[in-house]
């Protein structure tokens, strides 16, 4: 008998069971598939390919939780072609999906030590699966520090569940906005601006970091100022990619392939790259 391998490129089906605003340009899609019977498993970090039928395919950080593997959970902003063919979907259209794929927020890793969060926009959909496994694990860690930036008050995403987890007391989360708007009385300015204030001890700190690569070379160097050691730094550079196995090399990055090797880096392995703009 003869063993089939099945085809990397071929994407799968999966439903729209939900679409949900988040923002006037950012929304979220929760699919399912009849096929996959055990549900979806997927690390905190990793990303899918999303294919709309007759219109092309995009990477997408997956957004869900981890630990709940019944649906499949996608935020993003509608920007391109692609992602504003998928702003359009409805319950029960069909995206096709091939993943996951990817390196993972370095869960493991930051068990004994503070964690902080920084994100920038859209940048919190691929943390959030990083919070929801820290938060179901809260006895192993010390401080968890959030910090998420945005461009106004109107940008912010999950609000919900971002009220939510700042009700918590084993939970620190800090929101600032880049412009206020009427009503708005957190703080003004951008993300780092809250990092020499977060309550975190950064010789025992875990720092994963993802947003505008703008804000995470930022974001490096005010870490950095607090004394977390670069090995301790992660950023995602999700960006490019358009097979996911490394084969067209779109997403060449230096010696990397974004796809294969990240998108999850520690930034002590990629800072040679990361502070050459023309890459």
């Amino acid at each position: 008998m003869n063993n089939v391998v099945p085809n990397p490129m071929l994407p799968q089906p999966f439903a729209v069971q939900r679409v949900r605003r988040e923002t006037h340009d950012t929304f979220t899609l929760e699919l399912s598939s009849s096929e996959s019977k055990n549900g979806f498993r997927f690390s905190p970090g990793q990303f899918n390919m999303l294919y709309v039928f007759g219109v092309g395919e995009v990477p997408i950080s997956i957004s869900g939780d981890p630990t709940k593997q019944k649906s499949l959970v996608h935020t993003t902003r509608a920007v391109g072609t692609v992602t504003k063919a998928m702003y359009k979907l409805k319950r029960g259209d069909v995206l096709g999906v091939r993943g996951p794929y990817g390196t993972q927020w370095p869960i493991g890793a930051a068990i004994g030590n503070d964690v902080i969060i920084v994100a920038g926009g859209i940048g919190l959909a691929p943390l959030r699966p990083a919070i929801y496994q820290l938060l179901s694990q809260r006895e192993k860690f010390g401080k968890i520090v959030i910090l998420y930036g945005t461009r106004t008050p109107a940008d912010i995403l999950f609000i919900k569940e971002l009220e939510q987890w700042r009700s918590r007391f084993d939970l620190e989360v800090h929101l600032t906005v880049d412009r206020a708007m009427s009503g708005w009385r957190g703080s003004v300015g951008v993300v780092t601006t809250l990092i020499p204030k977060a309550p975190f001890d950064p010789l025992n700190t875990v720092a994963m970091v993802c947003g505008p690569e703008i804000m995470m070379r930022y974001t490096v160097t005010e870490l950095q100022k607090r004394g977390v050691p670069t090995n301790d730094i992660y950023i995602s550079m999700e960006r490019n990619m358009k097979c996911a196995i490394g084969l067209c090399g779109h997403c060449q990055w230096g010696t990397e392939f974004i796809c294969k090797d990240g998108p999850v880096f520690p930034f002590s392995e990629i800072k040679s790259l990361f502070v050459k703009r023309e890459l």
